[in-house]
């Protein structure tokens, strides 16, 4: 009798068990998918900021090298 009343309050555990489990996977899956939905909101405002600065500054690299020659102009007068 005793082994027959353990076995069922194992299998409410299992049961038990199961539905936390659940529980636990259905928040995680919900927070992963709004971290996803976040992640693709970043990447598409990265991408519109990258644009913006790549119509704003075309010319980056060469006034980085202009810079440079200034730079190396004015160390060697001051040398």
């Amino acid at each position: 009798m005793i082994v027959f009343l353990l076995a069922w309050v194992g299998l409410g555990c299992w049961a038990v068990c199961f539905w936390w489990m659940h529980r636990i996977s259905s928040r995680q899956d919900a927070m992963l998918k709004e971290l996803n939905e976040m992640t693709a909101r970043i990447e598409k405002l990265s991408q519109a900021e990258h644009d913006l600065m790549s119509e704003v500054h075309p010319q980056v690299t060469q006034i980085k090298e202009h810079v440079e020659t200034v730079k190396e102009a004015v160390s060697s007068d001051q040398s």
